[in-house]
């Protein structure tokens, strides 16, 4: 794996697991092809499955424990800054899941199902080298075609090296314009963001069925875990 992950020293993140799901040699032409999601289904089944079960899809238990690991300082993730697993599965009951392309589509799908929020890096654009920290105070990023910003004040953040250091470009909540990956992306990593005790004991058949899922349009996938 290409990809390293390092941890700010900060004690709000100690017992932070973080699932690391890496693909290269992405075809693009997959995206066209029947290929079924690693839950067993299409996308748009699972949806449905999901649709049925409701609320009662991700335990409250779940939902509580990834907003905890959100909860730090002035961050407050609710209303618009609730983790986006909480708004994949609000799609898929307002009938609204999104469909992007196939790399992002599978992990929309692990995301619901697990309830774990996943961020999706191309690192030809970031690099191998992240770290996670918190936002710092004044930090933003756009993270829409539209130029929308979010403030990342305290909020988890995932950040790409620079040469003036480590500055945000992927979080639970939205990813950066920055690094989002498009047609024609090369190899990618997705960010599986875990929260602390038993509510995290998912992490790695999460790791498992996108990389499974990634393998299938893919030359190369391979997933790790990075503890704080």
């Amino acid at each position: 794996m290409e990809t390293t992950l390092s941890f700010d020293d900060d004690l709000s993140l100690e017992g932070l697991s973080i699932g690391l799901v890496e693909a290269a040699g992405l075809d693009w032409a997959a995206m066209s092809r029947d290929v079924a999601a690693p839950a067993g289904g299409h996308v748009a089944s699972v949806v449905g499955e999901a649709k049925e079960k409701g609320e009662a899809l991700i335990r409250q238990s779940r939902k509580s424990a990834v907003r905890a690991m959100l909860r730090h300082g002035s961050y407050k993730p609710a209303g618009r800054g609730k983790p986006s697993s909480e708004y994949l599965l609000q799609a898929a009951l307002e009938d609204d899941f999104p469909s992007v392309n196939y790399f992002v589509d599978s992990a929309n799908i692990v995301s619901l199902l697990s309830g774990y929020p996943i961020s999706l890096i191309d690192l030809g654009k970031s690099g191998p080298d992240l770290l996670l920290r918190r936002g710092r105070a004044l930090e933003s990023y756009i993270f829409n075609q539209g130029g929308q910003t979010i403030d990342l004040t305290d909020l988890l953040c995932v950040c790409r090296k620079t040469g003036e250091g480590y500055i945000p470009t992927a979080n639970p909540v939205r990813d950066s314009m920055a690094t989002k990956i498009f047609p024609g992306a090369a190899c990618i990593v997705a960010v599986i963001y875990s929260p602390w005790g038993s509510e995290g004991m998912d992490l790695g058949s999460a790791c498992s069925a996108l990389s499974a899922y990634l393998g299938k349009a893919a030359a190369r996938s391979e997933w790790i875990i990075r503890e704080a």
